[in-house]
């Protein structure tokens, strides 16, 4: 669709070295004006937009180019991801959520095109026995033990069990101090901030930034000191909640499975948080509230806020919440993993 579009030329197999810059447009602040290929071609544009992901070296690049490094916040997200691909004439019927929390690990469930599906299983990267799932068997024998996914192994496999670890979750900012780092360049996407995979947000955050990124665009491309500034404002205040919420909910998540894991007193969970998920499994409204949660439509804060999803969730005030259903204990899944 994008090679078909007009006034678009794709460079497939075209690499780039390096940023070109030329006249300031803030004094003291490089100004990029394009980039040089690994061949040594110069091409040249208005605006340079990093799209590269999560290990864009764009940082370096700005650094080479003379300017200040951005604000960058990066840590590993302390995940290891256990996933195995099936195929099969007729999909898995989806029972419960796509990611669901099972004590020790989680559960994503995907659908895939041609056929295709995926399990994935995963765990704190400091629980060292359940590395045990990368094994087929043991990674099938633990799935069998979920009443919502079992199904999903009614197919076959095409893979064995591929093991994903040491993923970044990574901010930046190119603006410091109150003063961009470099103009005529931005990033967008991972590019610009990425979590681990589980929530499956990459593509719908991207899409949110890339909105962000043309409506600005369309404001100050003729301007790029206010280009940058609006930018960045603009990101922080409609795409940077996205990235500290999932952010505060990986850590809370880790934090239960090292304590389940420990044995010792799992931390309170956040009780709007818990509401609204019981609710969503009775009430219709609440349902769609989160689901525009999941798909970076709307940030909890809004959703929780309505008068009448605020006036659902105050009905369970004075109710305990039910157990997750089908938890598997530290026992039991020290039973599973030896067999």
């Amino acid at each position: 669709m994008a090679q078909a579009a007009p006034n678009v030329t794709i460079r497939r197999g075209t690499k780039v070295r390096e940023l070109i810059t030329g006249a300031s447009a803030i004094p003291g602040v490089p100004h990029v004006v394009g980039v040089r290929t690994t061949s040594g071609e110069a091409i040249r544009a208005d605006l340079v937009i990093d799209a590269m992901g999560r290990r864009s070296p764009a940082g370096e690049w700005i650094v080479g180019a003379g300017g200040r490094s951005p604000i960058e916040e990066a840590e590993d997200c302390n995940f290891v991801y256990f996933t195995r691909y099936f195929s099969g004439h007729q999909r898995p019927r989806r029972i419960g959520r796509t990611l669901t929390p099972m004590g020790l690990f989680s559960v994503v469930t995907a659908y895939g095109d041609n056929d295709t599906w995926s399990i994935t299983l995963f765990i704190s990267s400091r629980n060292r026995a359940m590395r045990a799932l990368r094994d087929t068997t043991t990674f099938d024998r633990v799935v069998s033990a979920c009443p919502q996914q079992a199904h999903w192994l009614d197919g076959e496999p095409i893979t064995p069990v591929r093991l994903l670890a040491g993923v970044l979750d990574r901010y930046r900012r190119f603006v410091v101090d109150g003063q961009p780092v470099i103009t005529g360049f931005t990033a967008v996407g991972d590019a610009w901030a990425c979590t681990n995979p589980s929530a499956g947000r990459g593509l719908s955050v991207g899409l949110l930034h890339a909105q962000v990124l043309r409506d600005v665009a369309r404001r100050h491309i003729n301007d790029p000191e206010a280009f940058s500034r609006d930018f960045d404002a603009e990101t922080e205040r409609e795409v940077g909640p996205f990235y500290r919420n999932q952010i505060a909910a990986d850590r809370a998540r880790i934090a239960e499975m090292n304590a389940l894991e420990e044995g010792t007193p799992v931390p309170a969970p956040n009780p709007i948080t818990a509401r609204l998920l019981v609710a969503a499994s009775w009430d219709a409204d609440v349902f769609r509230g989160v689901l525009e949660i999941a798909m970076c439509v709307a940030l909890p804060q809004e959703v929780i806020s309505r008068p009448n999803i605020a006036a659902k969730l105050a009905e369970l005030d004075s109710h305990p919440l039910p157990p997750d259903p089908g938890i598997i204990d530290r026992h039991r899944m020290a039973a599973l993993l030896e067999g």
